[in-house]
């Protein structure tokens, strides 16, 4: 069973699944062992894509509603082990928003640039403005993931930077961005199908990496750090999400339920017209 603290700015029913379980509550000590990644909530694969076509349209009005008003800003932090689902997630879930309103920041290996400054420098440039929406795929969290298990930097140095962190995200809570985290759940038994469907698929293999099977010999330090990430960092003003993320299409689900509530719960408006429009008449073409 996953353990919850109810949804972000969840009105009461909205959705009759129950998704809200998957959020961490703050001071949770978090088991990842105890948490099923093949976990379907007890949903067929027919139902939830049918609901998550409907939570696409949904989202797709919010998005627009939420560019439109142009004051609120949505940040979403997407984690995972390799093959986890990070792309798919932003392939399926955001399906159908305005590009003009929504981007990506991918984060992978530190520049030189970025490593002569801050190690959260490089990720508050890509933070969103007003009425926009910013998805991370990978994050500032890469510098307790990462950092830690390859003892990159000493512990005394990584061991703060969750403090750190939770200052830095209510900075941004404080300044209006409402933040969704989420990390995409994945058994070792499904990331091995995965891998291998990478290797040996053309179209696939374009993904593949040798350092990805170095990661996967890492499996039980990283399960280990992100219990540490997810124990540490899941605060009320941003919240982790533990998502089963076996199944995409159930992954994908769970994600957009927790997305499309939180941005309900915003109760954001059309702003009102610029000039009063009683009485214009659209003119033929000339």
């Amino acid at each position: 069973m996953y353990r919850g603290a109810g949804a972000v700015c969840r009105r009461p029913g909205a959705y009759p699944f129950g998704m809200d379980r998957y959020r961490i509550a703050p001071d949770t000590t978090v088991n990842l062992a105890a948490l099923d990644p093949g976990d379907t909530g007890g949903l067929r694969e027919k139902e939830a894509r049918e609901r998550l076509g409907e939570l696409n349209r949904r989202l797709e009005t919010l998005q627009e509603l939420l560019y439109a008003e142009g004051k609120r800003k949505v940040l979403v932090v997407l984690q995972a082990m390799d093959t986890g689902g990070k792309d798919g997630v932003i392939r399926r879930v955001f399906d159908g928003v305005n590009p003009q309103g929504v981007k990506v920041a991918a984060f992978g290996r530190p520049t030189e640039e970025e490593l002569a400054h801050d190690y959260l420098w490089r990720v508050h440039r890509h933070t969103p403005g007003a009425g926009q929406m910013v998805i991370f795929n990978r994050s500032h969290y890469e510098d307790v993931l990462v950092v830690r298990v390859r003892a990159l930097v000493p512990d005394s140095v990584w061991s703060r930077r969750y403090r750190h962190i939770n200052e830095w995200e209510h900075l941004l809570a404080d300044e209006g961005t409402t933040i969704l985290k989420f990390f995409l759940h994945i058994s070792p038994e499904e990331q091995a199908i995965r891998l291998a469907e990478r290797r040996d698929d053309p179209a696939k293999q374009w993904k593949f990496r040798r350092g990805d099977l170095e990661e996967r010999r890492l499996w039980t330090s990283y399960m280990a750090a992100y219990e540490a990430v997810l124990s540490r960092t899941s605060t009320p003003w941003a919240p982790w999400f533990v998502v089963p993320a076996d199944r995409k299409w159930y992954r994908d689900l769970v994600v957009a339920t927790a997305l499309v509530e939180a941005l309900e719960g915003l109760q954001m408006a059309y702003p009102p017209p610029a000039e009063d429009l009683s009485g214009i008449v659209i003119p033929p073409a000339g």
